[in-house]
């Protein structure tokens, strides 16, 4: 059984504690990742005829292997890894970092031991990649972007910029058409590219949507970064692409190769430093052989203009574009103020996409996505500008877009929606008024903010809800129109309410009326039209199949289905899906991919040292055998075939536990100083069967102790009786963990599918969105009470209590004959 996706990003995160204490992360990340590359493309050379990489004797990941204990292990890793460099043209990419460094890596011993940990963690059995990659999908690709993640997390402010967070980088390749390819000689450009994770998901989007294999060029000013994108994208197989080390600005390497002109590329996208001052390093802007600040020269000690400026210069006269910019470029004056209005002009800003803050590894500042577009600029009469900065989840100590994040900013911008407080499509005349003046700072367009929930001083004042109020919540009275009406009716004035039921029943009031179980219902129906397709695809997952193409179909699926429902947000649906796929479908489907169902279902055996080491903890022991469960929760098939035995031993432990309350209750009534039960405890202070015993046995021939033995006989009595049950539950306990461990060897595929797929995945995910409905009657009923609550007690109420309470007071301070002034 292969090891879970999620158990393989683990494990090469170990890799890493191999190498800590003796290096930061900016730099151990050269090593992993070599070792990564060096056991893939020995896989893939050994299993592929004709493979782009060729892997010569003595430069393989076996000859690696072979090297653990050696007393020269780091010299000779040195020398094989520079073999494999040689013969691929890989010299200053793969041989960047010393393996024999004992500043870094230990002296002695301590080296011959860490290397060789670190080389057994890469002969682990799931990184085994002579196969093609997990049956189609990119598990490689999902583990090296696992390990960039965090190695840019853990790199530091100023060594994290290395790596475009890969939620902004799908969203750069989808805003640009990247899936709407027509040509495979079309071309890709980041001139900024980093460890190229922006240049791997345009090309990864081009190809699983159009089909197309586009060519990559990128450029790194940074040697060994440009290493990680050299290696970045051999292992996501895009050998061919072409990235060159040197500065982009100052000395562009991608050129006509007649006219010495800039190269122009069909799609660009590039994630470039944000401000920097030293741009102009190299070359003098004002006379650029390339003519790229004809818009006008960017501010000398910053650089973003200059980066976007190169980027309109590398665009074909069709060419379309994404760029990552601090929201700085909206609104600066100035150079830029200038530059920013002759690109508007002349229409090559499509539209803006603000990010929220916090989103990059480097900087917290928040920044935007410039979306370009050469091919529309004559005549685009407006730009299309998305306020994405509010949709993020906590990650650490930085923020991140979730998939419903994404998917809400690529569907607004693809198909232009106009979403109150997120997007619109501006006007160029709005744009260039005189009181707006080319800023084109989001605010000034979208107004993101909630509305302010203002206090009504009347209502304060003489009671009532305000009807203001109430309109407010019209998404909810256009669904159920009947629950305003049982809920309030007018307060003897124009323009307030006031309840019809008491607060507590608020909450039950909508719940229980008609038009709410209605909608409940036909929101449910939805839900069962979608599980029932969802159900028969689950089934069918076979050997082979893409798990990456399962979950997008199914999410796909999902939202469209709620788009339909009123008042549940669809993507908020979406989102339970996709993180249970993160949190525990993803895993089983991979298994079930790689082995099939009925193999998948076994019980997994958790004898190893690994396992033993792991937090997980094994469902049944047999002697030394310890087995878990890791398809088909031991609960659901215990629910499904055994659920009179299971209720059976419910039962004997609900009595166990009322015996055993018995117990603590005779013992707390008789346990004090004097009590009947003192002389029974044991030189611990302890009650047991045996001390009780033998107070009764001395007790036998005492007349004067009848209480004393009556209490210590129903005590004994109760210990015995719990004894008893305690026996029976447990053998049935056991007959039923025997019946649950047989039940999982007999177990049919048709069995499997059905727990798996209906008991587990979709019973979980029907939970989730009861919450949501569940989450509609909460919200509408909690702002209810909040305003009844806000405007309970009006002035004149709250007056005549004072007067009640001060009435009071006045009469104790006369009773204690003082004088009340």
């Amino acid at each position: 059984m292969p090891v879970k996706k999620s158990e393989l990003y683990s494990s090469l995160w170990k890799s890493c504690d191999e190498l800590r204490g003796g290096m930061d992360a900016s730099q151990y990340k050269d090593y992993v990742l070599v070792l990564l590359f060096v056991k893939y493309v020995s896989d893939k050379a050994a299993s592929q005829k004709d493979y782009d990489i060729e892997v010569p004797k003595g430069g393989s990941f076996a000859d690696l292997v072979a090297l653990k204990g050696d007393k020269e292990i780091g010299d000779k890793m040195n020398q094989i890894i520079s073999k494999l460099a040689a013969k691929n043209d890989l010299k200053g990419v793969i041989d960047v970092a010393d393996w024999n460094d004992s500043d870094k890596l230990g002296k002695g011993r301590d080296m011959v031991d860490r290397l060789s940990n670190l080389i057994a963690i890469f002969e682990n059995s799931a990184l085994d990649f002579r196969n093609n990659r997990a049956e189609g999908d990119d598990l490689l690709g999902d583990a090296y972007e696992f390990l960039m993640r965090h190695f840019a997390t853990e790199s530091g402010k100023s060594k994290g910029q290395f790596y475009t967070p890969a939620e902004v980088s799908r969203i750069m390749a989808k805003v640009i058409g990247l899936g709407s390819a027509s040509n495979p000689g079309q071309t890709i450009h980041d001139p900024t590219c980093g460890s190229g994770s922006l240049l791997i998901k345009a090309h990864d989007e081009a190809k699983s949507a159009a089909g197309l294999d586009l060519a990559l060029y990128g450029q790194e000013m940074d040697n060994a970064t440009r290493a990680l994108a050299r290696m970045n994208l051999i292992l996501h197989d895009c050998a061919t692409g072409v990235v060159w080390q040197d500065n982009t600005l100052s000395a562009p390497h991608f050129k006509d190769a007649k006219t010495g002109a800039l190269k122009t590329f069909d799609f660009v996208v590039a994630n470039p430093p944000f401000s920097t001052k030293a741009w102009t390093n190299g070359f003098d802007p004002a006379n650029d052989p390339y003519g790229r600040f004809a818009l006008g020269i960017p501010p000398q000690k910053n650089g973003d203009y200059a980066f976007l400026l190169h980027i309109l210069a590398c665009l074909k006269s069709t060419g379309k574009g994404a760029v990552i910019l601090p929201h700085g470029v909206l609104f600066r004056g100035g150079a830029e103020a200038t530059i920013r209005r002759e690109v508007v002009k002349r229409g090559y800003l499509k539209g803006i996409i603000g990010l929220p803050a916090n989103l990059f590894y480097g900087t917290g500042i928040p920044a935007c996505i410039l979306v370009l577009d050469k091919e529309g600029a004559a005549a685009r009469k407006g730009i299309f500008m998305v306020d994405a900065s509010k949709g993020f989840i906590k990650d650490g100590n930085k923020n991140r877009l979730r998939a419903q994040d994404i998917h809400k900013i690529v569907d607004a911008f693809t198909r232009q929606l106009e979403l109150p407080r997120y997007s619109r499509m501006v006007p160029l005349t709005e744009i260039a008024d005189p009181k707006n003046d080319y800023n084109l700072n989001l605010p000034r367009y979208i107004d993101s903010s909630e509305p302010e929930d203002l206090q009504d001083i009347d209502a304060h004042l003489r009671g009532g809800i305000p009807d203001r109020d109430l309109d407010a919540l019209d998404r909810y009275w256009k669904v159920f129109p009947g629950v305003r009406e049982a809920l309030f009716q007018k307060a003897g004035r124009p323009g307030y309410s006031e309840l019809k039921v008491a607060v507590a029943d608020i909450k039950p009031t909508i719940f229980g009326h008609a038009e709410f179980t209605a909608w409940s219902a036909k929101t449910q129906k939805l839900f069962a039209r979608w599980r029932g397709e969802a159900a028969q695809r689950l089934r069918s997952i076979a050997k082979g199949d893409k798990p990456k193409t399962l979950i997008e179909g199914l999410s796909e699926g999902l939202l469209a289905t709620f788009q339909k429902a009123k008042l549940l947000d669809s993507y908020d649906v979406y989102q339970h899906l996709m993180d249970y796929w993160v949190e525990t479908m993803q895993d089983d489907v991979y298994l079930i991919a790689s082995d099939g169902w009925t193999e998948a279902a076994k019980l997994r055996s958790l004898s190893d040292d690994k396992d033993k080491k792991s937090k997980d903890k094994p469902d049944f022991v047999i002697g030394r055998q310890r087995l878990k469960a890791e398809l088909i929760p031991v609960s659901l098939l215990i629910a499904r075939y055994f659920a009179e035995e299971q209720a059976s031993i419910e039962k004997l432990e609900s009595e166990a536990a009322a015996v055993t309350q018995a117990i603590e209750e005779l013992a707390e009534d008789h346990g004090g100083e004097d009590g009947l039960l003192v002389e029974a405890r044991n030189e611990k202070d302890k009650l047991t069967k045996a001390s009780v015993s033998a107070r009764l046995r001395a007790l036998r021939n005492d007349p004067g102790a009848a209480e004393e033995c009556r209490v210590l006989a129903d005590y004994q009595t109760l210990v015995e009786k719990e004894a008893a049950i305690g026996s029976q539950a447990k053998a049935a306990q056991e007959e039923l963990t025997a019946k649950v461990m047989a039940k999982y060897g007999k177990l049919v595929d048709d069995e499997i599918k059905t727990l798996v797929a209906e008991d587990k995945w979709l019973a979980t995910l029907k939970a989730a969105i009861q919450g949501e409905l569940d989450l509609v009657s909460q919200t509408l009923s909690g702002r209810i009470r909040e305003l009844a609550a806000r405007y309970a007690d009006p002035l004149p109420t709250l007056t005549a209590e004072l007067a009640v309470l001060a009435a009071r007071v006045d009469q104790h301070i006369k009773k204690m004959v003082a004088t009340w002034n």
